[in-house]
């Protein structure tokens, strides 16, 4: 018989909503203004490292439609038809993540600020994480690093000029995994980031990750002062990632060249081509204005605050892979 029993009970049901009002507290407070965006749409991401669900037959689109994993995309349309300071908190979709720190559906918390470079996202993010968490935050005082200083710290090797097998050598990958990763560096750089690099980040302070490689922009411009990385960073605590954010690619031309890109990486892996998102490439076209954002796990938010290392303690409802 089916387990039909909530997986967490009232007790967390009332720390989400204590941490709800914090957040949604922190950014009124500061002038954002919360908005709402569809779940459904007839694009898709193309991040390699993102897996879409898709609804293939459908009686309103003789074309596929997807469910979003963030967004971005419908907030990036909105900044550029010439709305203020933004936040949403929805819930969102990713494929093939279940475990101890993922589900595939969950809830996101994303934002953007206006005239904002990466110090100044980066500071931002820390205090919002800051205001929800209050007394349950980390006292220890956050520390940044960036991305080719922790790699070359960990392993001794230059993420930027180690070649694939270096990558593969340094995380004693076997002759199976070789076969599967190939040549693909970033995915090697992404393996080595996961089982070398951040294992060893301090469970008792934020760690904030920043300046990825140029290859790992995905959204992010490229840095004004050094081309070969991204105005990109990530927040984690300990291992767990918490927030991912962005000084915004604002350039048409530069994000339909990432996104075909992409889509040719995919297309290696044997993975799905997405659709691009024409409105998207059309509200860039029209001019996003200088702008950063920041997308963050509130279910991770609430693990922190509730002290567990598993997802399932802060929702209601979980999808079990038997199921």
């Amino acid at each position: 018989m089916s387990n039909w029993r909530p997986a967490s009970g009232p007790e967390a049901a009332a720390s989400r909503a204590v941490l709800m009002r914090r957040v949604r507290a922190c950014f009124e407070e500061a002038g954002v203004l919360e908005v709402d965006t569809p779940a459904l749409s007839s694009a898709a991401v193309s991040d390699t490292q993102i897996e879409s669900f898709e609804i293939a037959d459908s009686a309103v689109s003789k074309l596929p439609l997807f469910l979003h994993t963030s967004p971005e995309f419908c907030m990036k349309r909105l900044l550029a038809s010439g709305y203020p300071d933004i936040f949403s908190i929805c819930r969102v979709f990713r494929d093939g993540e279940t475990g101890r720190r993922h589900q595939p559906e969950f809830t996101m918390i994303e934002w953007y600020r206006l005239g904002m470079n990466l110090d100044a996202i980066i500071y931002d993010t820390l205090q919002v994480i800051q205001r929800a968490l209050d007394d349950k935050a980390p006292v220890a005082k956050p520390v940044q690093l960036d991305y080719r200083e922790a790699v070359l710290d960990a392993t001794g090797l230059d993420p930027f000029t180690a070649d694939a097998q270096s990558l593969a050598s340094a995380v004693d990958a076997d002759d199976r995994l070789r076969a599967a990763i190939g040549e693909e560096k970033d995915d090697w750089l992404d393996l080595l980031l996961a089982t070398r690099v951040v294992p060893d980040f301090a469970n008792d302070r934020l760690t904030v990750l920043k300046h990825y490689p140029a290859s790992q922009a995905a959204l992010a411009r490229l840095c004004p002062a050094d081309p070969h990385v991204a105005d990109r960073f990530e927040v984690f605590l300990g291992p767990a990632e918490l927030a991912n954010g962005y000084v915004e690619l604002a350039d048409a031309a530069e994000q339909s060249a990432r996104i075909t890109a992409d889509n040719a990486a995919r297309a290696r892996r044997g993975r799905p081509v997405r659709p691009v998102d024409s409105n998207l490439i059309a509200a860039l076209e029209s001019g996003l204005p200088e702008c950063a954002g920041v997308a963050m796990g509130f279910e991770r938010l609430q693990m922190i605050h509730d002290k567990t290392d598993d997802i399932r303690n802060v929702l209601t409802f979980t999808f079990e892979p038997d199921e």
